[in-house]
């Protein structure tokens, strides 16, 4: 009898991962005491090296003069792609991104069997709960859950988001659609176009939440959470919590490109420039800077 191929073995494992139903999550509680094959990753620096000391993203102050936060978002985006919002209480009052993870983790930590009757790669009903989006693609999996929840164009069907974290992701949307209108005009404003002139031409009513849950690694140095990668929407809004691990790979004025920790700043939200709205600054003639992320 012929030897089964690597390719052949490799595809027996990953069917039998995904249709275990539990995710990352379930190796962890199955005992794992090493990362299976699976999701060994080559050194994620072997291209670009980690930033020197002290090097981080830009921060954009929304209590700052309207003219002056505008200057320093288009700043921003245009010379890294990414940047610290702080004091948008207006926008999203203190407490409420903490809510939306502190409720998404519990569900993570169900009983498998509870987490697995959620389980899918389809997005039935504009919700998902999966473990690696590309799973059958990429050359290695990454350490990662994820549930997905299609806010827009067309609403999702909220009965079927998991009940333990239904509210508060509902809640966060609209705080983080908030913030990205926001973003979007004080955007607009900084480049010398008129407040609506992006959001016009960007699609916002596109709207998808990611909800990323890492599990304890026992090898954390053989895998990622998230490959490096871009964002293909307009903008990411995101929340971290306290733990830290995102890095954006980022080119300086002299052409030296490195990896530079975004160490969680309490308070603060992530912005993101996606893909799309880099294509729609080009047709409007706006040079914005996309860099590279990974998590």
């Amino acid at each position: 009898m012929a030897a089964s191929s690597p390719k052949s073995d490799r595809a027996a494992l990953l069917k039998a991962f995904d249709e275990a139903r539990t995710g990352v999550r379930g190796l962890v509680e199955s005992g794992v005491s090493t990362v299976p094959d699976l999701f060994v990753h080559p050194d994620p620096y072997a291209s670009a090296p980690l930033a020197p000391p002290g090097v981080s993203i830009p921060v954009v102050d929304l209590s700052l003069p309207a003219h002056l936060v505008a200057a320093a978002t288009a700043a921003a985006a245009r010379d890294w792609g990414f940047f610290h919002l702080v004091n948008h209480e207006a926008l999203v009052p203190s407490g409420h991104p903490a809510r939306a993870l502190a409720a998404v983790r519990p569900f993570n930590e169900l009983p498998a069997p509870e987490r697995a009757a959620h389980y899918g790669r389809a997005l039935a009903g504009g919700v998902s709960y999966s473990s690696n989006v590309d799973l059958f693609r990429s050359p290695a999996a990454s350490w990662r859950d994820t549930v997905q929840v299609m806010f827009g164009p067309t609403p999702p069907n909220a009965e079927r988001i998991p009940s333990v974290c239904r509210s508060e992701v509902i809640e966060w949307e609209a705080h983080a659609a908030a913030v990205a209108r926001a973003v979007m005009a004080l955007l607009s404003e900084g480049l010398g176009l008129g407040g609506a002139a992006l959001e016009e031409t960007s699609c916002l009513e596109g709207k998808l939440m990611v909800c990323h849950y890492y599990p304890v690694c026992p090898e954390p140095e053989r895998t990622m959470g998230l490959v490096p990668h871009t964002d293909p929407g307009v903008l990411t809004v995101l929340e971290q919590d306290g733990i830290g691990g995102l890095q954006v790979k980022h080119t300086n004025g002299d052409g030296e490109s490195f990896w530079v920790d975004v160490k969680p700043e309490p308070g603060a939200l992530v912005i993101n420039v996606g893909d799309l709205l880099q294509v729609n600054a080009i047709q409007l003639n706006i040079s914005l800077e996309l860099d590279m992320m990974s998590y």
